[in-house]
């Protein structure tokens, strides 16, 4: 069987997510991109640091996602941080705006990959913000589990 040459190569991932907040519901969304942006993604030249979702009249959008400019583009290469619409089913969208109504949850963008298709996908999060203690808590956890690892060795 022959390997798609996009399967795997591009995996950017938002490693803060888990540790700000705790992850309550996950979805995976197509992205509306330009050709020069799908260029620079193919070529790992993506940021999700501090990118977050938004739903407007019924769509979801994803802000500060920075895609670096393709280094061969033209005059008509893409804006860097622009806003980029997702494409998730009407269902999906409803369950996110009615998760959305607490107000304390938001939407996270935790990563960034290519389908074996080439298509571009973002998985994204609702979640919840965690506190001072929460974080120690789970630092707690990671250090007792990193010991473990360590004696059974």
């Amino acid at each position: 069987m022959k390997k798609n040459k996009f399967e795997a190569t591009v995996n950017i991932k938002n490693r803060k997510v888990s540790f700000n907040f705790e992850i309550l519901d996950k979805y995976t969304a197509g992205m509306v991109l330009r050709g020069t942006e799908i260029k620079s993604i193919r070529m790992s030249k993506a940021t999700l640091n501090e990118s977050y979702c938004y739903v407007d009249r019924g769509e979801i959008f994803v802000k500060n996602l920075q895609i670096n400019e393709y280094s061969h583009g033209t005059a008509a290469n893409h804006a860097p941080t622009r806003v980029r619409k997702l494409l998730l089913s009407k269902k999906e969208i409803s369950k996110i705006e009615n998760a959305l109504k607490d107000k304390s949850l938001t939407i996270v963008v935790r990563r960034l990959w290519l389908s074996p298709k080439g298509w571009a996908k973002l998985d994204i999060a609702i979640a919840k913000g965690k506190k001072l203690h929460d974080k120690r808590e789970s630092l707690k956890k990671k250090d007792a589990q990193r010991e473990l690892s360590r004696k059974e060795y």
